[in-house]
């Protein structure tokens, strides 16, 4: 078998799996932009390469800290991680953090004339928490946290941002649909912690699997899909155009199919399997509910 390539190492590093939760926020953003008439198509591209350079730096930082805090073992169930089966040094992919944090903060200096000097703060504190996401003396992820972490970064931060460096405020019905994307980020954090529940405990990394056990996360799983769900229900009542925006609904067989899954998987490979249908999902509902916005 040939040697796999430092590419394709470095692919697999970036958790592909994991990034339509940067790619959903800023669709969905800038759909309802573009619904308002404002839409400014260099601000959208930059907040998703902003979005894109953030979530691969918390990847990388993820596979050092996991490592380095004895998370990541041989007695690991889940995906390859690289630094863990030896394929990248530590203090490689360290550094790779940071430059890629680096690069997400050179990104977010050029939507500066688009909203102002808030947007550095909204910057940093994102860099930062990725960072700390299993980095530092108290790490989000170990401290049962990145539930919030991603639900309020990748929903309500990623999206409320995306519209306002190109529409200004938001209103109500981007919060709602801000809510939509953050629960549906955190189904995908949400199914990589029941899988690794057991090592997660042994290492000391207390989630909220871990603190509250796999029922709870069923529970969790199940509810975000129905809010997510419910949100376009919301907004149609709100327009009072029971429509295109709609389309979401026709995700509900699957939002369905998915909590049954989570419930009945008895094997890391289903679980596996289930984290990338949790993020088709997430693409697959961004896409239509953008659709919907943008048509109504």
């Amino acid at each position: 078998m040939a040697a796999e390539s430092r590419f394709a190492i470095w692919l697999s590093a970036t958790r592909p799996r994991t990034l339509p939760a940067a790619i959903a926020p800023v669709v969905v953003g800038t759909a309802f932009a573009l619904q308002h008439g404002s839409v400014v198509w260099y601000a959208a591209s930059a907040c998703l390469a902003f979005a894109l350079l953030v979530q691969v730096g918390t990847n990388f930082a993820n596979d050092y800290g996991d490592f380095a805090k004895g998370a990541d073992n041989v007695e690991r169930v889940g995906p390859r991680r690289a630094v863990a089966a030896g394929l990248i040094p530590a203090a490689t992919m360290k550094r790779a953090a940071g430059l890629v944090f680096a690069a997400a903060f050179l990104v977010g200096l050029t939507l500066l004339p688009y909203g102002g000097w808030p947007l550095l703060a909204i910057g940093i504190t994102s860099i930062a928490c990725g960072h700390a996401y299993t980095g530092g003396s108290w790490p989000i992820a170990y401290i049962g946290l990145g539930d919030a972490f991603v639900f309020v970064f990748f929903g309500l931060v990623a999206v409320g941002a995306t519209y306002f460096v190109q529409a200004g405020s938001p209103g109500m019905d981007v919060w709602l649909a801000a809510v939509a994307i953050g629960l549906l980020a955190a189904n995908i954090l949400i199914v990589n912690n029941y899988r690794d529940v057991q090592t997660d405990a042994r290492a000391g990394k207390r989630t909220s699997v871990v603190r509250f056990g796999r029922r709870f996360a069923r529970w969790q799983f199940a509810s975000g899909h129905a809010v997510a769900l419910l949100v376009p229900v919301i907004i149609a009542m709100r327009w009072d155009a029971f429509g295109w925006i709609l389309l979401p609904l026709f995700l509900t067989p699957e939002a369905v199919r998915q909590a049954l899954q989570l419930k009945r998987s008895e094997s890391p490979k289903e679980l596996i399997d289930l984290l990338g249908d949790v993020g088709r999902y997430l693409a697959a509902y961004s896409l239509l509910l953008s659709a919907g916005i943008v048509c109504t």
